[in-house]
């Protein structure tokens, strides 16, 4: 009975287990770790990136002096997860670079300061986007493996039950009972994996929607300020 027993148990299972089922369990565990570290190292970026972005919206909207904020923020070394200091300083690097040219027309500055603001929040969504395809990927393929693994192990055991004289229910158990532990470790790899993605995907259209809502707060600013000095020239003149 306590052969039995001991033989009964998972880890016995998962140990008396066929090559490929055994193969099939550790690639879906090291499946369930790569989740888990991309879990932990997505949300606490998402995190801080979200810490950074609030920070520096409040000091735009602080400044009255675009130029000394530039200065201030290109002086320090943008952190990984500043994406707003990084939009911010190509959208108004771009205003002062084609504001001192000479014969450049207002609408070319601000077309320019869009494009260079389009360009940089791309590359800020990219960052955003790390990560995630390897999740979905974990997510929907982790319960096909398993099933593989289940349909493997089930299949033994019926060919093991037909080579018995006698069958018998603890003839067919150990295979179905190895073949379910597949079944289980896909569904604990790829539930976690999918609630991850949602949440992660969630969280980076909000910052999405940030990054646009600050390139068009910044745009407005630069706006106002260069057609007020073309009016304050016009009206010298």
């Amino acid at each position: 009975m306590h052969d039995s027993l001991q033989q009964m148990s998972i880890w016995g299972l998962v140990s008396d287990a066929s090559l490929l089922v055994q193969a099939v369990m550790l690639a879906l565990l090291l499946a369930s770790l790569a989740s888990w570290y991309l879990i932990v190292l997505r949300g606490s970026a998402l995190r801080r990136t979200a810490r950074l972005c609030a920070d520096f919206q409040r000091r735009l909207r602080d400044s009255a002096d675009l130029a000394a904020l530039c200065r201030e923020a290109g002086q320090q070394p943008a952190a990984e997860h500043a994406a707003l200091q990084r939009i911010f300083l190509a959208g108004y690097q771009a205003f002062a670079q084609l504001q001192r040219q000479p014969g450049v027309a207002a609408e070319a500055v601000l077309d320019g300061v869009e494009r260079s603001l389009a360009v940089a929040i791309a590359e800020e969504e990219e960052r955003l986007e790390q990560g995630l395809s390897l999740l979905a990927t974990i997510g929907s393929v982790s319960p096909y493996i398993g099933l593989f693994g289940t349909v493997w192990g089930i299949m033994n055991a019926f060919l093991g039950l037909s080579q018995v004289q006698q069958a018998t229910l603890a003839s067919v158990a150990p295979g179905i009972a190895e073949a379910l532990i597949a079944t289980a470790i896909g569904l604990f790899a790829a539930i976690p994996a999918v609630m991850a993605y949602n949440r992660f995907a969630a969280r980076g259209h909000t910052l999405q929607a940030s990054y646009y809502r600050f390139g068009n707060e910044l745009q407005a600013r630069l706006h106002r300020r260069l057609h007020g000095a073309v009016g304050s020239v016009a009206a010298a003149a």
